[in-house]
């Protein structure tokens, strides 16, 4: 269930108050423009700009009979302004209100989205730091492969979150465009300067070409963004699924105190914000696909979109918000093991330096493909006969004849394996800022 808390920040950008608000503020914008112009009168002007407002039920209402939602609050605002309406809305269509309201509104919710996303890059980069020394295990295809530490870890998710921030910000500027052009996008009864107005005041671009309406890409292009954020969100959450895993247990989400696991077994700790976010991730990236599936549209337009951004626009964006302060909790309380790390990194008695053991008898002069075997072969050793890989290999004659045991030390000292960590961490900018 998503809490409350999402609706006063983000939810109140698709409220009706919100859009009809922006409605009045592009209409009046319009009768602005036209009036410098000298299409209606001043003294119009300054009675629109006086007496304009609307109601919202009054609007429902309306709308409940008219079934067109501008024409119910075109009639509502005349209501109040009277015989100067007239000139509002002059020449205009509604995609000229609608598609520049969505573009602020989406760039509304964009900033605040950006907000989230930089405060979780922060708590991010403070796990990192905090972890970059711990070390653990790190994986490929499930299956135990080398050292790594868990701020590594964490620091490849605060680099992707770094990409997010750059394709989000393009994401925003990409629909930070607005159009008043008229009905087929032609400015037949439109002077262009009056979009340029609008849009100047609106602090849009101007859209160099329109139809009736700006093209559908814009919008899935932003909702694509929002999709790739929440698979970002939900590969972390998976990783932080497998880390809690009773055999694995090397991480876990906070257990407040009275918290209830299941209904049926009082032991149970699940990680359910990290499976919600999984799910969530889901959406986005279905409502992405029918914000694609509305690009393609009949001539100048037709209103299948319409009904489709009604539900994807808000949705996704208050979605991909609380998911980003879901996790952003998750991380800054994320329960970590450091003693299971070295203990799940010793469960395979050594292995996991098998690559320095090839590597070091290839630079004593072994074929790639002969020390690949006799490494191998101690491996299988050590899977079926239960040793310790080092001894193992101490007991190859054939090893030890190119291998000192200083050299064999030096190889399994588990701080070597990881000298570039310093290195990796000032490429991606995770720097540790001294007091």
């Amino acid at each position: 269930m998503i809490e409350r808390y999402t609706l006063p920040e983000i939810g109140s950008i698709w409220s009706d108050e919100n859009r009809f608000e922006i409605w009045l503020k592009i209409e009046i914008l319009a009768c602005e423009a036209m009036s410098n112009l000298g299409i209606i009168p001043e003294q119009s002007l300054k009675v629109i700009k006086e007496k304009a407002k609307f109601d919202v039920p009054r609007i429902l209402q309306i709308e409940n009979e008219v079934k067109h939602d501008v024409i119910a609050f075109l009639t509502n605002v005349a209501e109040y302004v009277g015989e100067d309406a007239r000139y509002i809305h002059y020449g205009m269509t509604s995609s000229d209100v609608l598609d520049t309201t969505l573009a602020v509104q989406m760039v509304q919710a964009g900033k605040l989205i950006k907000k989230s996303l930089e405060d979780f890059i922060q708590v991010l980069k403070k796990k990192a730091l905090e972890h970059k020394n711990t070390i653990m295990v790190g994986r490929s295809h499930g299956v135990h492969a080398e050292p790594i530490t868990m701020g590594l870890k964490i620091a490849v998710w605060y680099d992707e979150m770094q990409h997010h921030l750059k394709y989000l910000d393009e994401a925003i500027e990409t629909v930070r465009v607005g159009q008043v052009s008229g009905a087929v996008g032609t400015f037949d009864h439109l002077n262009p300067e009056i979009q340029d107005y609008v849009c100047k005041e609106l602090d849009l671009k101007s859209a160099d070409i329109s139809t009736q309406i700006l093209q559908r890409d814009r919008h899935a292009y932003y909702l694509s963004t929002l999709a790739l954020i929440g698979c970002s969100l939900e590969k972390i959450c998976v990783e932080i699924r497998h880390l809690q895993r009773t055999e694995v247990s090397e991480a876990s989400e906070y257990f407040s105190k009275g918290q209830k696991g299941s209904s049926a077994m009082p032991h149970k700790k699940n990680p359910i914000v990290a499976e919600r976010i999984c799910g969530m991730a889901r959406l986005l990236r279905g409502n992405a696909l029918a914000a694609m599936e509305n690009v393609a549209l009949w001539h100048e337009r037709d209103i299948s979109h319409s009904s489709v951004e009604r539900v994807v626009l808000p949705d996704s964006t208050i979605i991909i918000y609380y998911m980003l302060r879901k996790t952003r909790d998750l991380i800054d309380n994320l329960e970590i093991n450091p003693d299971k790390m070295l203990n799940n990194l010793q469960l395979t008695r050594g292995l996991i330096f098998s690559q320095p053991v090839l590597l070091a008898l290839t630079r004593k002069g072994v074929s790639r493909e002969e020390a690949y075997q006799i490494v191998q072969r101690n491996a299988m050793r050590v899977w079926n006969e239960n040793i310790s890989f080092q001894s193992a290999l101490q007991e190859d004659e054939q090893i030890m004849a190119y291998l000192s045991r200083d050299e064999m030390a030096n190889i399994f000292n588990i701080n070597n394996r990881l000298k570039n960590i310093d290195y990796i961490f000032t490429k991606v900018g995770l720097k540790q800022h001294s007091n």
